[in-house]
């Protein structure tokens, strides 16, 4: 008999993406794959039943109990879990940072948990790269945040009534959510500067039509062995603050990026540094989620402080659903696919691809950094 793959409509508050589009049902079906999606499972990011029942998968209003293999955007519930099969194969972001009640409860129901957090960033694996996906998303978002929040226009507009004056737009961070919003924000026509502690990324900024903000700062072993920021000093953030200073004083908006893996966001701008904007400016902090890189953001909240707007976004790819849905669905069924060996879940333990991203098996807790931490 074909293995069955679920796909679940996601209960998480405000989730509106969808681990799988129909688009991506054939290519689950051609290697002998049986499709089961929840009814209404797409319908938030506008993919409908008909549309997946036309791409030949099968609507079912259970899914945990028929799938094999099942596919998520959100972590899985404690009550998800438990209605799970045993010895299915669990694809998802998982939070493994801080969801470690979940991670348990996957072990002890011998599931084989992939976190796609864990993706190693390697050139194998970057069709598989849902992270940098979602990042897109989130740097594409948060300029049109920004944009609609700022009381001024982002282009130089010349009028009858005069000359208008671009914004400017200071970007921390030129990772792959970075640069997208640099890309967004200069074609909007705003003039851009960018900070990042890897010197190398300097030539990508500048590709993009930004200026890159020099400032006297070695960061030591700026990125970790999968390309990742790593965490500097304390005296390291004291004067990359100071020197950030002007730089943010001179933005009508600032939007921080800087996230350490399973850290809490470094702080990057102070109490201080945000009663030197301009009142009316504003900041979209992009590493809410994890605290915040500015000291005064509130996660999840829009507050207003000293004059300034500061916006603390969660989950901002759901709020794109449609592409959100589509990146994330190419990224897991392309890893999904990786995992196939004649239409069954084969487990190369020396493949870095395989064991990178997988949390839970046979029973056991086998990432070295969770079992670590617990």
């Amino acid at each position: 008999m074909p293995m069955i793959v679920s796909v679940p409509k996601e209960t998480f508050p405000g989730e509106q993406r969808v681990a799988l589009v129909p688009e991506l049902v054939p290519k689950l079906t051609k290697t002998s794959l049986e499709v089961f999606v929840q009814y209404g499972a797409g319908e938030s990011a506008g993919f409908f039943d008909a549309e997946y029942e036309g791409k030949g998968a099968r609507l079912e209003e259970e899914v945990f109990s028929k799938a094999d293999i099942l596919l998520k955007v959100q972590p899985p519930t404690i009550d998800e879990i438990s209605r799970m099969n045993e010895h299915s194969v669990l694809i998802s972001f998982l939070q493994p940072y801080t969801n470690t009640t979940a991670i348990k409860a996957l072990a002890a129901r011998r599931i084989t948990a992939f976190s796609m957090e864990f993706m190693p960033r390697i050139t194998r694996a970057q069709s598989m790269d849902a992270l940098s996906a979602m990042s897109t998303v989130a740097g594409y978002k948060a300029v049109l945040i920004a944009a609609s929040r700022l009381p001024k226009f982002f282009p130089l507009l010349m009028t009858a009534a005069g000359t208008v004056t671009p914004a400017r737009v200071f970007v921390i961070g030129a990772g792959v959510a970075g640069l997208q919003a640099i890309g967004t924000a200069k074609r909007l026509g705003a003039v851009v500067e960018a900070y990042d502690t890897r010197p190398a990324v300097k030539e990508q900024v500048e590709s993009l039509g930004a200026k890159f903000a020099e400032m006297d700062l070695a960061a030591k072993d700026a990125e970790d062995k999968s390309g990742y920021a790593k965490a500097q000093s304390a005296e390291f953030y004291q004067k990359q603050q100071e020197m950030m200073f002007k730089y943010v004083a001179a933005a009508d908006v600032v939007i921080p990026t800087a996230l350490v893996p399973g850290q809490r966001a470094p702080i990057l701008i102070t109490d201080e540094m945000v009663r030197g904007m301009r009142p009316g400016s504003v900041i979209v902090d992009l590493a809410a989620e994890q605290g915040g890189n500015c000291a005064l953001t509130e996660p999840g909240r829009d507050i207003v402080k000293h004059g300034v707007i500061i916006i603390g976004p969660m989950n901002l790819p759901s709020t794109v659903p449609f592409q959100g849905s589509e990146m994330y669905a190419r990224t897991v069924t392309s890893y999904l696919v990786h995992l196939l060996k004649d239409g069954r879940p084969h487990l190369d333990l020396d493949d870095e691809l395989t064991l990178g991203p997988l949390v839970t098996h046979e029973g056991e807790i086998v990432h070295e950094v969770i079992k670590a931490r617990l």
